[in-house]
């Protein structure tokens, strides 16, 4: 069984590219003109789960990211997903 230490010595800079490249996509919405929307706050909700301590937390981010409706769309604009749940539209 890996200990801790294992644990980051073979997946720190992985785990660290990754949270410098969030920092930079923020970075550059920030810079730009215009307003964000349901997918930025859908970012915005699940960045606090991943500083918690609880267990379960790339389950609770996909939570977070997910479109929870049950009921289908009256008609599909286009193909594919957004990656975020509509319903934290402001």
């Amino acid at each position: 069984m890996p200990t801790k230490k294992d644990i980051l010595d073979l997946h720190f800079m992985d785990a660290r590219y990754k949270l410098l490249d969030i920092a930079a996509f923020l970075d550059r919405i920030e810079r730009h003109q215009g307003e964000t929307d349901f997918r930025f706050d859908g970012l915005k909700k699940a960045l606090p789960i991943l500083l918690s301590d609880q267990p379960g937390r790339a389950k609770a981010v996909l939570e977070a990211l997910s479109d929870h409706s049950t009921e289908p769309a009256e008609k599909a604009t286009f193909q594919g997903a957004f990656g975020a749940p509509q319903s934290l539209q402001s």
